[in-house]
């Protein structure tokens, strides 16, 4: 009996130091300071090893850093101590989700849901897995079933919006994905991409002079938003500009980083990084880690996989910041760079073997000055590879769509690639991904710098 009272004081003060120092992490996480945070909960954890919280949240931020395996390790258990804890399976199902297992954050999910049926974001997150497993039927029902439960749902409108207009297969359901748009925006006016996307769709509803209208107002409402003023140009509200400026290409996938990938794989044809990568595959042999590989305008890092096995060092550079921190999860690159692609070129002459651009360039109307940055940057005999969307048959160079982006002629990337001194020029169409329910037509083009001494083709 006389130790007993020592011991639960101790205990006691123990729970509220604990308590305390988790208030500080879960503070320092929100506030992305993750080395703090990290150090907070591991204090927590040695207080109380087996304080779910911290191992919930701990696990979450390992996976932010790039440890995703440790992260799962560290949910899993915490869901030993506390199985009924619904975040916690939402979030191991986004790890999954994020790390390309769909199957595995689909149980993840519907444990969420077992738990709490009106966890909206597990019923969204639910979805989305449904769709990229083409599973669309139930993935409808699921998106109907958010909404129904919570109809001012700004997320789950904007999702619906998405997963109409990319598996459209009539003007009815485009008519549909607009309506979900303009409702995602109405109930939340921060959310952006909904308004982009509504203009889109406008558009592609021969709608134009409405979908030129949401620019304007926008633009209105935020004269120095980069976003509208470059996508009323897009629209032919405005004068094209010859590239996309760099405000606009960095607000835009800042803005579309954390949903990035997961967009990309719901719209299930999207294919530029395996078909430029199997094309590289052709002229590069079999894979040796020799080489130096640039990944120009890398974004999340999606090429990254099939450009591995060939690379001695891997550089990934992107203008976006946001994306490169998604890149970085991957652990694939050697090296990452937040910079201005042409800029990053002419810095590094002669620094690379293969410079490949999946998507990257279709934000450069005028290919001349990148082009021959590529040429300068690329090793006697290195290979560039990128893709286009296809412009054929236009006595036109190239043109802006109500997309954002550009698309060029065969015969202008011909010219150009002759002018900056390539050889072994190889373009081939091929379909690089589907919006609004069509097929994109693009190029995917080859290059290789001369021998020194060489001359071009």
């Amino acid at each position: 009996m006389g130790t007993s009272l020592p011991h639960r004081v101790t205990l006691r003060r123990s729970v509220r130091d604990f308590a305390a120092v988790l208030q500080r992490a879960l503070r320092a996480h929100q506030a992305d300071d993750l080395e703090t945070a990290e150090r907070l909960y591991r204090e927590v954890l040695e207080l109380h090893a087996a304080q779910p919280d911290a191992l919930h949240y701990l696990g979450v931020l390992c996976h932010q850093q790039g440890r995703s395996e440790e992260g799962v390790e560290l949910i899993r258990t915490a869901l030993m101590i506390t199985p009924r804890h619904p975040d916690a399976h939402n979030n191991l199902g986004n790890i999954h989700k994020e790390c390309g297992r769909p199957v595995e954050a689909e149980a993840c999910y519907r444990r969420a849901l077992a738990c709490a049926p009106h966890h909206y974001n597990a019923l969204g997150n639910l979805a989305v897995v449904l769709e990229v497993q083409e599973r669309l039927d139930e993935a409808f029902e699921a998106y109907g079933a958010l909404l129904r439960q919570a109809p001012d749902d700004a997320r789950g409108q904007y999702l619906l919006g998405l997963f109409l207009r990319n598996h459209a297969q009539n003007m009815e359901h485009l008519e549909q994905s607009a309506e979900c748009f303009r409702r995602a925006f109405d109930i939340d006016a921060r959310n952006l991409r909904a308004l982009e996307a509504l203009g889109v769709t406008l558009y592609a509803l021969k709608r134009y002079d409405e979908a030129r209208q949401v620019y304007r107002d926008w633009l209105a409402r935020e004269p120095d938003n980069p976003v509208p003023r470059h996508m009323l140009a897009a629209c032919g509200g405005a004068e094209a500009p010859p590239r996309a400026a760099d405000e606009y290409v960095r607000e835009l996938f800042d803005g579309f980083a954390d949903s990035f990938d997961e967009q990309l794989l719901k719209n299930l044809d999207y294919r530029a990084p395996q078909v430029l990568a199997a094309a590289l595959g052709e002229v590069l042999g079999l894979p040796a880690r020799t080489l130096d590989v640039l990944d120009a305008g890398c974004g999340t890092g999606l090429c990254a996989p099939s450009m591995r096995p060939h690379a001695r060092h891997l550089v990934g550079v992107d203008l976006s910041g946001g994306m490169v921190e998604k890149a970085r999860l991957r652990g694939e690159y050697d090296e990452l760079q937040v910079a201005e692609l042409t800029a990053h070129l002419q810095a590094h002459p002669g620094a690379y073997d293969v410079v490949l651009s999946a998507d990257t360039l279709v934000y450069f109307g005028q290919l001349e000055a990148v082009l021959a940055a590529v040429h300068a940057a690329l090793k006697p005999e290195g290979w560039l590879g990128f893709t286009l969307e296809a412009m054929d048959g236009d006595a036109r160079d190239l043109e802006i769509t109500p997309s954002g982006r550009y698309r060029h002629d065969r015969r202008y990337v011909e010219r150009v690639l002759d002018a900056c001194g390539f050889a072994d020029v190889r373009i081939r169409a091929d379909t690089l991904r589907r919006e609004a329910g069509q097929p994109v037509a693009g190029w995917v083009v080859l290059a290789r710098r001369p021998p020194v001494g060489g001359m071009a083709a």
